[in-house]
């Protein structure tokens, strides 16, 4: 599997249902990799691309919102679930623990694959996010301590004059301190800077 290429997993204990879903994931375009547990798809190798997973409610061991509950904790991909015997507080609790998708079996090819798309379009979106604030963190951590104590204020709108009354040093310090800050977080406006800190989490109460 190409690590650019989406993968789609599935995890049913039907053999027959395995294969016809792997079958219909292929014949789209798509690598998929199948698995007849939760445990047999928690111990397998995963590539880092974007993906999904077609998750069975009922399986042996584990079930589905059991593995659903212990992927709740990592960057697992969005959850399909698909059942033959689908009950709405099922349903319910798989929807609200983030599931995308509850499909009752049996289901249309269309509808599957239609809810594959929107998944793995939700999973690139997500990877995008993480990989952007991962490097977003990279440029936080060449800051200074000091450098951290201005970026809240400067990104709060305050003036170099206030900020360095609020620091206790001289507004040239400051001048000094915030063009810093715009070189090493790599922020060509402070437009672009605010929303650097937003999306780190870093307010002035901070």
């Amino acid at each position: 599997m190409s690590p650019d290429r989406p993968v789609v997993f599935v995890v049913d204990d039907d053999y027959r249902v395995r294969e016809a879903l792997s079958s219909l994931i292929s014949s789209a375009g798509l690598d998929v990799a199948a698995f007849g547990s939760a445990t047999e798809f928690l111990d397998s190798e995963k590539p880092d691309s974007p993906a999904c997973l077609v998750l069975d409610l009922e399986l042996p061991g584990t079930n589905g919102l059991e593995l659903q509950r212990e992927l709740a904790t990592g960057n697992a991909p969005p959850i399909i679930f698909i059942t033959g015997h689908g009950d709405v507080p099922s349903s319910v609790r798989a929807m609200k623990a983030g599931a995308i998708e509850f499909l009752s079996k049996p289901f249309g090819d269309e509808e599957l694959l239609h809810a594959i798309d929107a998944a793995i379009s939700m999973d690139r979106s997500a990877r995008h996010r993480r990989s952007e604030i991962a490097e977003l963190q990279k440029h936080y951590a060449l800051l200074t301590p000091r450098e951290r104590e201005v970026l809240p204020l400067v990104t709060a709108g305050l003036a170099n004059k206030q900020t360095a009354a609020e620091l206790g040093t001289s507004e040239i310090t400051i001048g000094v301190h915030r063009g810093q800050v715009m070189r090493k977080m790599g922020a060509r406006s402070l437009a672009e800077l605010v929303r650097m800190a937003d999306k780190l989490g870093i307010t002035r109460e901070n």
